[in-house]
């Protein structure tokens, strides 16, 4: 099973909204989007959860106090979880609005971000 297209379009849509200029990025069997050359937020299929979680680039000052909200679970692949990255689960962004504050946060930490060195083709 593949990310959630439904989300996606809700994203796309989102952005387009707030003239942001963004791309795509397929990976890991889910979705980034990208804006400035940075990680934006994305769309994850989590097996362990079952369910596609929001991933949301917001930062580190303001991490520790969204990891409070019951909708909200660190970020964590490898057993380490990811600091400033969240997963947000459905219930978090079931409405536009949810989407939206979501999305704005993530928006507002994009030009602090640091963009990811590119690699060398080999």
């Amino acid at each position: 099973m593949a990310y959630d297209e439904y989300l996606a379009d809700r994203i796309r849509q989102n952005l387009k909204e707030n003239q942001t200029i963004f791309t795509e990025l397929k990976m890991m069997g889910g979705l980034c989007f990208k804006v400035n050359n940075k990680m934006l937020c994305g769309i994850h299929l989590d097996k362990k959860y079952g369910n596609n979680l929001l991933m949301a680039r917001i930062g580190e000052s303001i991490y520790e106090a969204k990891l409070e909200k019951p909708e909200c679970l660190p970020m964590d692949f490898t057993g380490r979880p990811m600091r400033g990255y969240i997963f947000v689960t459905p219930d978090g962004f079931d409405t536009d609005n949810d989407l939206s504050y979501w999305l704005d946060l993530c928006l507002n930490f994009n030009p602090l971000a640091k963009a990811s060195k590119p690699r060398k083709k080999k």
